[in-house]
């Protein structure tokens, strides 16, 4: 039966006068009422109401320069914190400008109409409006090799073990310096929310790893372990309970957060139907083929989301400077905190359930049609009638 244009209204707008001292809830569901701002309006909603409810796993992606604009600890610690956002993939430059605050070195705003000639001769350098001295560079490049110097470090690993392992030594630095607020890399090792780079060696901290290495130093990081890791959330989650992603940006971070479906379904064989829930905060079109402007229904057809979820799906077309603070404190306001799931501390326990999954679908791969190992199903609708 063919739906009616009267059929698909939705609420009647009506708009109220913005009052002061408006709670940033009844400004976003009475103020964004349409355009991009409905959608910033939908995406806060999907947060609250769907993604963070019960035992859903919240996955956040990042890229662009958000911690050096200060993101990292004004929105993203209050929501790790809260227990709202369970892991991440991010750019290492995120973590290495977010490690400036950690070690007191100052940022400034800035104009983005500067002669860069003229900054580079003094001696300073623009992240667009953001102004900082090249010795900040070169404070936190120290920190670094003399961090991965000590002996933990000297072994290979993934990026959320050495993430966490700098979170120790951070939060340090942060106590002797008496920073009065803690930075990311901090604030996840802090709540056992394990974080991974899905390019280690493009930044500043992957390239002093790498000279480091010319010298002697072991300290490797094994990719390998990032592809199996982030999946074996994506796999617990899905046991337990939803997943959901939350994209900020695009670029390889969203491309790593989203592939651990691909790899459970394509590359292990373990059904699965995509993640349950997608939020992106993006600024990048479609149609130009890039993978920052993908949008949710293609990724169906990767099985990256799955389809029948799809009409919950959001993209806000935003700066995530804008929209971040926003669903942020929407979040906070709406949202008890929930307990802290510390997937870092259970990567091991979630790595071998998937890869018992992985090796079980191996063997009925191998035997003949029809026939199943013993106490292996492929489909809960494959289990006798209890009755």
């Amino acid at each position: 039966m063919t739906q009616r244009p009267t059929d698909r209204k939705g609420e009647r707008i009506a708009p109220e006068p913005i009052r002061p001292g408006m709670a940033i809830t009844d400004l976003i569901r009475k103020s964004y009422l349409a355009y991009n701002g409905a959608r910033l309006r939908e995406g806060c909603r999907l947060l609250a109401e769907k993604m963070l409810r019960d035992e859903g796993t919240v996955g956040l992606s990042l890229s662009g320069a958000l911690t050096p604009a200060g993101l990292g600890i004004a929105c993203i610690a209050p929501l790790l914190r809260g227990g709202y956002v369970d892991w991440i993939v991010t750019t290492g430059a995120n973590l290495y400008h977010d490690t400036h605050f950690a070690l007191d070195l100052a940022l400034h705003h800035g104009s983005p109409f500067l002669d860069d000639v003229s900054l580079r001769e003094s001696g300073v350098v623009r992240i667009y409006d953001i102004l900082f001295d090249y010795d900040v560079l070169l404070s936190t490049d120290r920190f670094y090799r003399e961090m991965i110097s000590a002996p933990a470090f000297q072994r290979t690993m993934s990026t959320a073990e050495f993430h966490h392992l700098a979170g120790r030594f951070v939060r340090e630095r942060e106590k002797t310096l008496s920073v009065p607020e803690s930075c990311l890399l901090s604030v996840a090792h802090e709540c056992g929310v394990p974080m991974y780079t899905s390019s280690p060696g493009d930044s500043s901290i992957g390239m002093n790893i790498a000279a480091t290495a010319l010298e002697g130093n072991r300290l490797a990081i094994d990719p390998n372990l990032d592809v199996n890791e982030t999946a074996a959330i994506v796999y617990d989650a899905k046991r337990r309970g939803t997943s959901g992603v939350w994209i900020l940006g695009g670029g390889s971070p969203k491309n790593f957060i989203l592939q651990t479906e691909p790899h459970l379904q394509e590359v292990l064989a373990i059904a699965d139907t995509g993640h349950d829930h997608f939020l992106q905060v993006t600024d990048a079109r479609p149609d130009t083929g890039g993978l920052s402007g993908a949008t949710p229904a293609e990724a169906v057809s990767w099985g990256k989301v799955d389809p029948t979820k799809l009409p919950d799906a959001v993209v806000v077309y935003s700066d995530s400077t804008i929209a971040l603070p926003l669903l942020t404190a929407y979040v906070l306001e709406n949202v008890p905190p929930r307990p802290l799931k510390r997937l870092y501390d259970r990567r091991e326990e979630m790595l071998e359930a998937m890869r018992d999954a992985h090796l079980q679908t191996r063997v009925s791969s191998m035997l003949p049609n029809g026939i199943r190992p013993p106490g292996r199903r492929e489909d809960p609708k494959d289990d006798p009638d209890p009755e």
